[in-house]
This record gives structure tokens, C-alpha cells and sequence, in this order.
């Protein structure tokens, strides 16, 4: 998904870092000194009308700065 955005900018950081655990605390852990923690979602929530998932839904309740949730697809 960040296939060539490394060159295109090559003034912004990029890392990928593969973690184990709880979806919501392993990125609201992530995020915990940053200035927004950026999201996909698919918008297909469990309950008809529902906008974000569970792990948006949890990250807006558990993280320290602003949640931006961009579609997926």
C-alpha cells in the first residue's frame, strides 16, 4: 500500500513495523506521542447505518490525538 509514496516524498518518514496483539491498544500504544493516527476502514460496521468498525470505534475512545479515518478501496 506505501509502494512508491517513499520516493514520491522522500522528506517524509515512512516506517512499517508488524506487531502482535490487540488491534485497538497496539495502535493507540503506537500513537501515544503522535500528532494523529491515520486509519482505513472499510465501512462495513456489523450493524446496519454503522459508519466504523470496532477498531476505529475503539481507537476514537482510547487514543491520545485526533483519529482520521480514510476509506479503503
Amino acid at each position: 500500500m506505501t509502494a512508491g509514496w517513499a520516493e514520491k516524498y522522500p522528506d517524509v518518514r515512512l516506517t512499517h513495523e508488524v506487531s502482535i496483539g490487540s488491534p485497538v491498544e497496539t495502535l493507540a500504544n503506537a500513537a501515544d506521542h503522535a500528532l494523529a493516527l491515520v486509519v482505513g476502514r472499510r465501512g462495513r460496521g456489523g450493524y446496519t447505518g454503522m459508519r466504523v468498525g470496532s477498531v476505529v470505534h475503539g481507537l476514537l475512545h482510547r487514543a491520545h490525538c485526533p483519529v482520521v479515518t480514510v476509506p479503503v478501496g
